[in-house]
Formats: C-alpha cells, structure tokens, sequence
C-alpha cells in the first residue's frame, strides 16, 4: 500500500482556510542541500524576504549561517532580535527610512548592519546622519547588472562613487553589490552565459578598486536563479532567498536545483457554481496574484484543473464534466511565487508528521516591528 503524501494534513478539519502551511523538516533539508552547494558556509548571505520569521532565520543560525540579506527594515529588525552577526540591508535608505536605518543599528548592537548606495546626493545624507548619531555605517556600491531598477553601471562612474565614499566621514565602502534577477533562463547554458557578462563588469571594477590601493570589495552577488553560478567563483557572498522555502516557478525553471517545496497554501472548494466549475477560498489576498492567472497555484492533488477566474476571496476553477469535487474538499497548493504569497499571511502553520503543531509568527511581514 502507497504511503500517505508528505503534504497531507490528519488534522485538517481544525485548520481554517485559506491557509499557509510549512513544513520544518523540509525547511531544514533545504538549508542542509544549500550547504552543500558551497565551498563555505561563511560565503552564503541568504535573503530573508521569502520567510520572514525568526524561527527560520534561527534554523539558519544553528547551521552556521551568520551572514545574511533583507529589504526591509522590519526584516533587518527581525535579524536583529535574532542577534544576526552580519545583515546587509539591500536597499538605499532615505529620508524617514534613513532614520529607521540609524535607531536600527543603535538599538541592536550584536548585529553588524550595512546598506546599499548608488548615487553621492545619498551617500552624503548617509554620512551626515551616521556623524550625527555617533555610529559607523559600511556601505556597498550597488551596480546595475542589467536589472535596471536601481544601482550604478559598473565602471568609471561606479569607482569615483566608491572613491568617494571613503573621504566621507561616517560610512566606509566595503563592497559591491550585484543583483541580476533578470536572468531566469531555463536552459543554464544561456543562464551562466548571461551571468558570467554581467559579472564580468563587477569583477573588472574589483579590481581596479584594489589596484588603485583600497582593501578589496566584499562582492555579494546574484539570487537563486544564478547561485550555482556564483557559487563557484570562491571569493564572492551569494544571496539565495527562495530555497528555504521553493515555490512552483522555480521548479519550473530550475530544474539543475533539487530544493524540495516546503510551503503550501491550502485551500477549500466553497461552491459549485454550475456542472463544471469550483470555486476556492483562495483569491487575490491569499496567493500571489502577479502572474498569469494559469501560474499563481499549482494544486498537488488538483493539477488537471484550469482557472477562469480569482478576485479578492474566490478562485474559480473548471474541473470539466462530471468531475469528483465536493463542497468542502481540500487542495493543497504550491504558490508559483511564495515570497509575496507569505508576505499575505500573518503566520505560518507548522506541519509535522502530517499533523499541524503550532506557527511560526511572520512578523518581518509588517512595515513596522519596533522601529
């Protein structure tokens, strides 16, 4: 006899949906897979914005991770009441954020906090708020690898901001930044292509960095698409987010990375519209909405069915003629992007051995901890 599904849930008439689910013995599978990706765990720096929690951040610790990236300042906080050694906020902060960044780094001490930076008009602000309150801030040049949202260009302009930057009293440029989450090539030939032209341009202005007489960058580079990439160029930090987790867009696309999935949203059939549809209680507010309306789900126990339609609380789904559903069934979905389906979900149900045991709080969600 077939053993159970790993996903399946025993106690699923006290589990309320729509709901999110991981599931921690999984969790700790993919941090132990992503170990083993790398020379040294010290070059890993993870991105928090998929989980958002301290309980996977303190799995991540236990392993000897200690160095780690985030976009918000509720998840650099969130690594801070971890007593994260080493977070890189990836991110420009001004204005009211700059605040923020400055009583951050006052009010969590165990923890090294750094930032991005791509223009002078903010590096100035940086310093001159750093001097202010007495605190050191080291910066990374942030470069525009084909990205195009934010950053610099790798080169002459990228050195003098660098050069710059360390004549202004209070920051100090440590390293270079290289986000290329525009390369999400199935075929990796194309994809280590793509990456090794981008970088190409990092590593050249590296080295004219060091040439000239300052300490070498720190290089952090790339997310999951093209960490196997980086991960062989042994002198960089690379910042994959997504493994903890996975999701159902990756493991489309990435197939040379074996992480296993680790989170679901579970859902219920609510209504039977007419002779073919379904409706879920799974709308807009409880998976990621930005794809297609055929890749925001993946139903592990559902995959023959097509969606026609998802508003704020429904999903609408046709299962065909005669099909078997119920009002009342439950699916089990894995989001096609799980980082801004978790940031819908105020908590997280853990499921061990097919049995929901309690949550993980997912308290980086909010804009605003503390600070």
């Amino acid at each position: 006899m077939p053993g159970k599904e790993w996903y399946i849930i025993d106690d699923i008439n006290n589990l309320d949906t729509p709901a999110l689910t991981v599931y921690p013995a999984r969790v700790k599978q993919n941090i132990g897979l992503l170990k083993t990706m790398i020379d040294k765990t010290s070059r890993l720096r993870p991105h928090v914005k998929t989980y958002k929690n301290k309980e996977v951040t303190l799995l991540m610790l236990d392993a000897g991770i200690s160095k780690f990236k985030c976009a918000t300042i509720a998840e650099a906080e969130m690594l801070g009441m971890c007593k994260a050694p080493d977070v890189l906020l990836a991110y420009q902060p001004v204005g009211p954020k700059l605040e923020r960044f400055i009583r951050l780094i006052k009010a969590y001490a165990d923890t090294k906090f750094s930032c991005l930076v791509d223009n002078i008009a903010a590096a100035v602000e940086i310093s001159a708020a750093a001097v202010k309150n007495k605190v050191h801030v080291p910066l990374f040049i942030d470069l525009n690898v084909g990205m195009n949202r934010t950053g610099i260009a790798p080169g002459k302009a990228a050195f003098q901001l660098y050069v710059d930057c360390t004549l202004l009293p209070g920051i100090k440029p440590v390293g270079l930044h290289a986000y290329d989450g525009h390369i999400h090539d199935t075929d990796m030939n194309i994809r280590v292509e793509k990456c090794n032209l981008g970088y190409e341009l990092v590593s050249k202005l590296s080295a004219e960095i060091a040439g000239a007489g300052y300490p070498e960058p720190i290089i952090v580079a790339g997310g999951s698409p093209t960490f196997p990439i980086h991960a062989k160029r042994n002198h960089i930090e690379c910042s994959p987010g997504t493994f903890v987790y996975w999701d159902e867009g990756y493991k489309s696309e990435l197939n040379e990375q074996s992480f296993l999935t680790a989170a679901l949203v579970v859902s219920r059939v609510i209504s039977l519209p007419d002779e073919t549809k379904i409706c879920l209680d799974l709308g807009h507010k409880s998976v990621a909405a930005e794809k297609d309306l055929g890749k925001r789900v993946y139903f592990l126990n559902a995959p023959e069915l097509v969606f026609t339609g998802q508003s704020e609380e429904h999903l609408v789904a046709d299962a065909g003629k005669g099909h078997r559903y119920k009002v009342g069934d439950v699916l089990y979905g894995i989001p096609y992007h799980v980082c801004p389906t978790v940031a819908l979900y105020e908590r997280a149900i853990t499921i061990e051995n097919n049995k929901a045991t309690g949550e993980w709080k997912n308290i980086a969600r909010d804009r605003k901890i503390t600070i």
